[in-house]
Parts: C-alpha cells; sequence; structure tokens
C-alpha cells in the first residue's frame, strides 16, 4: 500500500516537473521573437551584419532609438495616438455600457429585434468604400474623429458585457427600483461599481485595438501633422527617412536600416505592454464572467 502511494507521488512529481519545462518551453517560444526584436534594436553595426544577435544585444548601442526618438514627428504623432486611444476607448466604454446594459433588461420591448439588428452587422457590412463614404459625407474626413466614432463600438465586445450584466443577481436591482431608483441610478450606483473586471477587459481589448490601428489612419487622414504613430512608423519602415542621416557606407546604412526597422517594432509595442500588467489582474476574470452564458 505504502509503495503505491510512493509511486503515486513520484508519478504526480514527475508530472508537475514535465508540466514546468512544457510550460517554460512554451514561454520561450512566445517570448524569443520580441526579445530577438528588441535586442537587434540595441545591436551595433558589425553584430547585425554578421547575424550574431539572438536574444540579447551585442556591442550595446541606443543608436537606432536616436534616430527614432530624435524625430519630432514621432513626439507628435505618439501626442494623436495616445489622444485618439484615451478618446476612442473612453467613447467606446461609454456607449458599449449603456448598450449592453439596456439589452441585458428582460422586460425592456423590442429586446430581441435591437439584439438582432446589432448582431446583423457583427457578420454582414457595407464595405470599405461606402463606409468611406459616410466617413466623408457627414464632415469626419481628415480630422481626428474619424479614427475612432465610425467603429467605436464592437458587437462581440457588446455581447460579452451584456452576457455580464445579465449574470448580476435581479434582486439587486430590483430592490433598487422598489426604493424608487431610476434605470440610470441602478447603472451608475450598483451595475458599474460590480463591474470592474469587464470594464477593465472591454476597456483593454478598445485600447489595444485604437494603439494598433493604422489603416483607419491611412484612408482617412490626409494631414500629415495628423498621423497617428503606427502610421508615421510605417511611413519610415517604407519610407526613404530610414536612411537619410545614416552614414554613407551602403553596408552600414543597411545595418543601421535593419536596427532602425526593430527600433520601431519596439516603440510601437512597448507603451501598449506597460499597461497590460496593470489590467491583468481583471483580464482573466472579465473575460471568463462575460462568456459563461449567452
Amino acid at each position: 500500500m505504502m509503495s503505491a502511494k510512493k509511486t503515486a507521488k513520484k508519478k504526480l512529481t514527475v508530472g508537475i516537473a514535465l508540466n514546468y519545462i512544457l510550460i517554460t518551453l512554451l514561454t520561450f517560444v512566445c517570448l524569443y521573437p520580441f526579445l530577438n526584436v528588441v535586442a537587434y534594436s540595441f545591436s551595433g553595426y558589425n553584430a547585425v551584419l554578421s547575424k550574431e544577435v539572438t536574444f540579447y544585444p551585442i556591442d550595446f548601442t541606443l543608436e537606432a532609438y536616436k534616430q527614432i526618438l530624435g524625430r519630432t514627428t514621432i513626439w507628435t504623432a505618439m501626442r494623436t495616438t495616445v489622444m485618439v486611444t484615451l478618446l476612442g476607448t473612453a467613447l467606446s466604454l461609454v456607449l458599449t455600457t449603456f448598450a449592453a446594459y439596456a439589452l441585458s433588461i428582460r422586460d425592456l420591448p423590442g429586446r430581441k429585434v435591437l439584439t438582432g439588428l446589432i448582431l446583423f452587422t457583427m457578420y454582414f457590412g457595407g464595405g470599405m468604400i461606402p463606409t468611406f463614404l459616410v466617413v466623408k459625407g457627414v464632415g469626419l474626413y481628415d480630422t481626428l474623429g474619424a479614427l475612432f466614432i465610425p467603429q467605436s463600438v464592437s458587437v462581440f465586445n457588446f455581447i460579452v458585457m451584456r452576457t455580464f450584466f445579465r449574470e448580476l443577481p435581479e434582486s439587486l436591482q430590483d430592490a433598487a427600483r422598489i426604493d424608487g431608483a431610476s434605470y440610470m441610478q441602478v447603472l451608475v450606483k450598483i451595475i458599474l461599481p460590480l463591474s470592474l473586471p469587464i470594464l477593465a477587459t472591454i476597456g483593454l481589448f478598445y485600447a489595444v485595438g485604437y494603439w494598433n490601428s493604422y489603416f483607419e489612419a491611412l484612408i482617412y487622414i490626409q494631414d500629415v501633422d495628423k498621423y497617428t504613430l503606427q502610421l508615421r512608423l510605417r511611413s519610415l519602415l517604407f519610407g526613404s527617412e530610414l536612411t537619410s542621416n545614416t552614414s554613407d557606407n551602403v553596408a552600414g546604412t543597411m545595418v543601421l536600416t535593419q536596427s532602425l526597422k526593430m527600433a520601431i517594432v519596439a516603440v510601437s509595442t512597448v507603451p501598449i505592454l506597460i499597461v497590460y500588467p496593470w489590467l491583468q489582474k481583471y483580464f482573466v476574470k472579465g473575460v471568463m464572467l462575460g462568456s459563461v452564458k449567452g
């Protein structure tokens, strides 16, 4: 009997060890591309030219970041992107919350029809050209509003948030309604304080989407002073600006260009990565609570 227990315990220990090894390998596989990009951006000419760089810098240098961050256009684009991300996330959260709360009320007249109409847009859309004509027709063309107003509500995020609201105890809302609270008071004083996990999760979804978006700026923005960070970095990546301040040596120019490309990826990725740890404790909980039932 004791031998069987020892054997089972040994197998359990071996299984746990194998799980840790597997998770460590998977983590490294996921992190390696990003570490490689960062390492290239900090490495010197000779190391990049000889392709010695793996996941740590060789001949450490900040030249690539000096080239990128030394441009005033990058800081202007950064400010624009931060503004679009903040305004877009705030507007999207407000609209999604109101729509999800209204359609989570079971006795709302026409609730199923309205929900069906919203879901219809998830599968069928007008396309790029009609959307462009609408944006231009309402006066949003070449304005920052075109970068977040047309796509301010995601149907997927709406469904997740509505499901979360429907899972909250109805007795809390009924008690407040009996005490004379309006629907708005119920939302502000009862629903929202209980919804921090889902708000943080949906907010992160929206923020990442607005931060990484460049296609909307590509088709709606003509004024270069209104370029977002992603669009500005894209123009640097594919344009001639990358080599404007490099040496006359062809090989050195190519290597510096490679380092600059990696620095561009890092500059566009790191800021949103910094935000995630602050919301991570809400993230998993919010997704799970919002996807239990339909």
